[in-house]
């Protein structure tokens, strides 16, 4: 399921789409479809002007973000999962050190807990998620950055295998049933919550959800933005990736419900 994920969610990402729209307008008008030509065109520029130039994009994501607020600090915690998915691990494998994307606030903050929570597990999950491989570990990655926030090295638990978020959650269980733990805190970015513990409550493994990784303010509306095209397509992308993976599990078998509470 792996690779037609992959290759599926190619086809599928809007600005995929906008352009098979586009050529499927030539085409049609090279065939003399005058018509469909224009239909098909117009449809391609509606879309594109939605995602670039308004915050629909941002109204999905913050329906994700705000599914799992979270909750008052614990007073005590006996681990911590962390979700991989914001390496670049195509640069890190040429460069070294730890280059974080968008969702460097995972592993920020998952350092912040390792602090808060000097006495708790942490189970760090991301292998290489490339379609092809042969990319870094991000795990390996991380490793790297604990050790340089002096994280003891005992604490730690590194899944090196995983390459998607079922993957994160069927090595994690293993994990933390060798170590006799449960009731972890669950780190991953606010948008990819509801698919993780969806997943995670489907395996048998209880968690509470701790968001970080925030696109969104959470007061957004509806609206036109014309000042950050590339953000609003970006969130668009980010949105329907993740509903597309929701829906996809379920049908799957591999989450029990399509929107957990």
């Amino acid at each position: 399921m792996f690779v037609f994920a992959k290759i599926f969610w190619i086809v599928s990402q809007p600005v995929t789409i906008f352009f098979l729209l586009m050529a499927l307008s030539v085409l049609l008008m090279f065939f003399s479809f005058r018509r469909s030509a224009i239909a098909v065109g117009l449809l391609s520029l509606v879309l594109i002007s939605v995602s670039f130039y308004t915050t629909s994009g941002a109204l999905i994501v913050q329906e994700l973000e705000d599914r799992f607020p979270r909750p008052a600090a614990p007073a005590d915690v006996a681990c911590i999962v962390l979700l991989g998915g914001g390496i670049a691990t195509k640069v890190d494998g040429v460069r070294g050190g730890y280059n974080l994307d968008d969702a460097a606030d995972r592993y920020i903050e998952t350092v912040r807990l390792a602090g808060v929570y000097p006495n708790a597990k942490v189970i760090m999950s991301g292998g290489d998620g490339s379609l092809l491989g042969g990319y870094v570990k991000e795990a390996d990655v991380i490793r790297r950055m604990f050790d340089d926030f002096h994280i003891d090295p005992a604490r730690v638990e590194y899944d090196t295998q995983s390459r998607d978020t079922y993957e994160n959650a069927i090595n994690t269980r293993v994990i933390l049933q060798r170590l006799n733990l449960n009731h972890c805190l669950l780190v991953t970015s606010g948008f990819h919550m509801p698919r993780a513990v969806a997943i995670f409550r489907n395996l048998g493994m209880d968690v509470t959800p701790w968001a970080a990784d925030y696109r969104t303010t959470g007061e957004e509306g509806l609206t036109l933005s014309v000042g950050h095209p590339i953000d609003n397509v970006d969130l668009l992308t980010t949105g329907i990736r993740e509903w597309i993976g929701i829906v996809a599990y379920y049908f799957a078998g591999r989450v029990s419900t399509l929107y957990p509470q």
